[in-house]
């Protein structure tokens, strides 16, 4: 199975400024997600990203960088130029690693990228169940809801789906409710086809590019873990956390 990873890498968060370049234990953000990607057996491994800072750092641990611009509405735009900057076709497979999952399984890249390879399918990401009401009611938690066919009908940060008529312990025992993780995999000519398109209404409204592909007619198809992976880094909270849970890694 061959494929390539592209990292997309802004310098500005509002809640965590120059967030890439932020040290967990004794290396960046950026770096431990290079280090996972590149466990995955990716054929290349390439970071997108609109800052010269991140660029060098990138570049001294031994990862190549791309300079993108830095207006680009989604991360997906972004990696669709990365993907041109360094010579994709249209048949390769991108896997998207966001940059702020600096612990995300390598195995976790090659499912998604296997989804595409095996299936023929066009887009797929993953996702994992959610065991409590308050990730549920959490709108930084994106939720998901599939068919039989592991194709997602609908992405929101509200809880769906919505179950009427019972407790919290049983709603939440029966896997009723799914966290989408924020991992994507797709052809290049999709990927081409998804920036082409306008942003929907859906997904202006939920802030969620992926509702884009859903309401121009197209699928995107599911793999389900049964391991949670940790969660990505949103907050100084969260980025103090993964410092203690790197330190837990290391000792």
């Amino acid at each position: 199975m061959n494929f390539h990873v592209i990292i997309p890498a802004r310098f500005q968060s509002s809640r965590l400024p120059g967030k890439p370049l932020a040290k967990i234990g004794n290396k960046t953000m950026i770096e431990h997600v290079c280090q996972r990607a590149k466990e995955s057996g990716a054929l290349s491994v390439t970071v997108a990203t609109d800052h010269s800072e991140i660029i060098s750092c990138v570049e001294k641990a031994g990862y190549q960088a791309v300079l993108t611009k830095e207006d680009h509405p989604s991360g997906s735009d972004r990696i669709f130029e990365a993907s041109q900057i360094i010579g994709l076709v249209d048949e390769d497979i991108i896997v998207n690693v966001q940059g702020d999952e600096p612990f995300i399984p390598q195995q976790n890249i090659r499912q998604v990228a296997a989804l595409i390879d095996s299936n023929n399918t066009k887009m797929a990401t993953l996702c994992c169940r959610i065991d409590n009401q308050q990730e549920a009611n959490n709108p930084n938690a994106v939720k998901v809801i599939f068919d039989n066919n592991l194709k997602a009908i609908y992405f929101s940060r509200s809880t769906i789906p919505y179950v009427r008529g019972n407790d919290e312990k049983s709603v939440f025992s029966k896997n009723n409710h799914y966290r989408h993780l924020g991992i994507y995999a797709y052809r290049k000519s999709f990927l081409g086809d998804f920036v082409s398109w306008p942003e929907s209404n859906l997904e202006k409204l939920e802030k969620l590019e992926q509702l884009r592909v859903i309401e121009n007619g197209e699928s995107i198809y599911l793999h389900v873990l049964q391991t949670t992976p940790p969660a990505g880094i949103d907050t100084p909270e969260d980025l103090r956390r993964a410092n203690q849970y790197c330190s837990e890694l290391e000792s």
